[in-house]
């Protein structure tokens, strides 16, 4: 099979598809799947694609990733009455990696192993796609039932979301009259009830645990407990019942996580898996789920169709032969989990699910719908992931505050303690421990007890709830980055006065000395007509920078600074700014973030403020963050309309703060 080669210019066939239907979509995974085809091992058992950089398990782990996780979008396809030149491939590897005498055989899996994650979408594709069971000797039926089945059934697995991987390859071999363990489905099924939080939500883990991130809905949870609905719903309805009821409450808040353009809000872990961020929306339709209104099947359709055309405009996604690389909108280890092998992005393929949806199911008869903005509110809170979602200002904008990971995690102060995410402006992560460019603090406050040179963020917060104040829902958090450190945020929505801005105010009690720095967004750094860095603004261009970019300490030159009351504002994509309404005495200034820190960008800037506290002061900072992005009918000449507008500081607050 000859590679796909990709040169300088050259477009990815997955944007060529004109996506507008069924037939459109089955041909949009075959642009998936066959620049897969020259990377297979000689057995069929493995595919390695370019990157070469190594994961936290097994390289064997990794290529059994690379021929699993296609499977979704393969059973898919399948399942749906469609065909692919390249299905006795993946047969040809099932029996090679299951078989113990073969030189490809996948390795007996180990507690907590990887292999065991693999096995769901395999799972899958047995239950939905019967050329594979049935293209395999009794004896190769045995291999997989060893492998499948037997293996995992007596192995530890981890207390999160991959207890349903062990439902579903005991579900694969049961659908087809294999050995299987009942006793394991019913049992993983119960424990992982005791993840659910309530209104659809469950944590990815168990009580003590609050993390309810994409895994919560579309990359396992949510989006497993449908396919099982779907699959063993006639032997289990009760449970099918209760799953499908889930959905739908968590449809009516996992919509806020899109915009108007089809783009989901990058956040938490695991957002290079792209494309799968939206495929809940296709499983509502595989299982058959009642919508709650608003929706209708036109607007879920929409959800899903256009989120998968924005992702064709995304170009850098690519590796040189076409398959999908570790990043978000471009190629980025900086962002990618320890677990993220050249294979993992394939994920993905969860968003095609779709395809197993017949043909004549009202979500592909359906007329494809814009998004219900008009029929949502502007501002809601989220109880249970701790958010607060806003509609104004031209992107979806999310507050947030007491999720965190339960484990070791590259970056994971970022992905899930920033103060607010955007679908427009990704959030950052940090390239390396040394200084303001490195840490790349966009929307966070960083505080440093040596001089600058390593900074700590919100990780963990003491206590994280939803008040209402003037009927607008608000954010509080308390957190502790030093052990005589307090912290007390509080976190604003926009509101339509001042539409653009968010509000953002620190109660900082010091018990140390500390330099502090509050960013902004990040927004690209570059100039529209060669790429270079952007220049101090220029009105008739509608771009550059509000002080001059300088240097993150370089306080002393002039250009390089404003007062925190004039403040800092980029303009390239959109704008971005930052200012303070309060009596600090900070410091505007721009961070020029290092290269390849922010998701949707590779070179940011992001306006900051900064300050010294002494020890012994508590002070009282508050910010105005303001962001205009860029987007249809928004001109450049717009984008700093509401700069000049400054929100106003709540009543509430300014009470609370007078009493310091």
């Amino acid at each position: 099979m000859k590679p796909l080669v990709l040169g300088y210019g050259d477009v990815h066939p997955f944007s060529k598809v004109d996506i507008t239907d069924r037939a459109s979509v089955q041909e949009l995974v075959k642009t998936l799947l066959d620049p897969l085809l020259p990377h297979f091992s000689p057995h069929k058992a493995r595919i390695r694609v370019p990157g070469g950089t190594a994961v936290r398990f097994d390289n064997t782990a990794a290529e059994i990733e690379g021929i699993c996780r296609p499977m979704w979008a393969l059973g898919s396809l399948l399942a749906g009455g469609g065909t692919y030149h390249g299905t006795e491939w993946w047969i040809q590897g099932l029996r090679s990696g299951t078989d113990p005498e073969s030189p490809e055989y996948w390795g007996d899996p180990r507690d907590n192993d990887q292999r065991m994650v693999e096995m769901c979408p395999l799972g899958f594709m047995l239950a939905v796609a019967p050329v594979f069971w049935d293209s395999l000797s009794e004896r190769e039926r045995a291999n997989v039932e060893a492998w499948l089945g037997n293996s995992i059934n007596s192995k530890n697995m981890p207390n999160t979301n991959w207890l349903w991987f062990r439902v579903f390859a005991n579900l694969g071999l049961k659908k087809n009259g294999g050995k299987y363990s009942q006793e394991r489905i019913e049992q993983d099924i119960i424990h992982l009830n005791s993840f659910f939080r309530g209104n659809g939500w469950s944590n990815d883990g168990p009580e003590g645990i609050w993390q309810q991130d994409y895994y919560s809905g579309s990359f396992a949870i949510q989006f497993l407990q449908l396919l099982y609905a779907k699959l063993a719903g006639d032997d289990d309805p009760a449970k099918a019942a209760e799953f499908k009821t889930r959905a739908q409450d968590f449809a009516l808040d996992f919509i806020h996580y899109f915009d108007e353009e089809g783009r989901a809000i990058p956040f938490g872990r695991s957002v290079g898996y792209r494309f799968a961020m939206a495929s809940f929306w296709g499983a509502l339709a595989y299982a058959d789920v009642e919508l709650p209104a608003p929706l209708t099947w036109g607007v879920v359709k929409g959800l899903l169709l256009r989120n998968l055309r924005w992702w064709q405009t995304q170009g850098k996604i690519w590796s040189s032969t076409g398959t999908l690389t570790i990043g978000y909108c471009f190629p980025n280890m900086y962002m990618a989990e320890n677990y993220n092998s050249p294979q993992s992005p394939m994920w993905a393929c969860l968003a095609f699910i779709c395809l197993a949806v017949p043909e004549n199911h009202p979500f592909w008869t359906s007329k494809e719908e814009p998004y219900p903005t008009a029929l949502l509110p502007k501002i809601k809170s989220l109880k249970h992931p701790g958010h607060i979602i806003s509609y104004l200002g031209g992107h979806r904008l999310l507050l947030s505050s007491g999720q965190a990971c339960s484990y070791p995690m590259k970056g994971t102060h970022a992905k899930y303690g920033s103060f607010a995410y955007s679908s427009a402006y990704g959030y950052s992560v940090p390239t390396g421990c040394f200084t303001l460019e490195q840490f790349a603090l966009a929307s966070q406050l960083g505080l440093s007890d040596d001089g600058g040179e390593v900074w700590k963020t919100r990780r963990l917060c003491e206590v994280a709830v939803i008040e209402t104040h003037d009927e607008l829902p608000v954010l509080k958090s308390i957190w502790k980055p030093f052990p005589d450190v307090t912290i007390k945020t509080y976190l604003i929505p926009p509101v339509e006065a001042t539409p653009n801005w968010h509000l953002r105010a620190h109660k900082l009690e010091a018990g140390r000395e500390l330099m502090t720095a509050d960013g902004s967004f990040a927004i690209c750094n570059e100039r529209k007509l060669d790429g270079r860095s952007l220049d101090l603004y220029d009105a008739e261009k509608n771009e550059g920078t509000i002080p001059k970019i300088i240097g993150n300490y370089d306080l002393n030159t002039p250009e390089g600074s404003s007062p925190g009351a004039v403040g800092a504002i980029a303009v390239s994509k959109g704008a971005v700014g930052i200012v303070d309404l309060g009596a600090s005495g900070r410091t505007a200034m721009h961070v020029n973030a290092d290269p390849n820190s922010n998701l949707v960008e590779s070179r940011t800037i992001i306006p900051t403020l900064q300050h010294t506290v002494n020890k012994g002061e508590t002070v009282w900072y508050v910010s105005g963050i303001y962001a205009k992005p860029s987007g249809d009918g928004v001109t450049p000449e717009s984008f700093l309309d509401g700069w000049k507008n400054r929100p106003v500081i709540p009543r509430w607050l300014m009470d609370e703060i007078s009493v310091l």
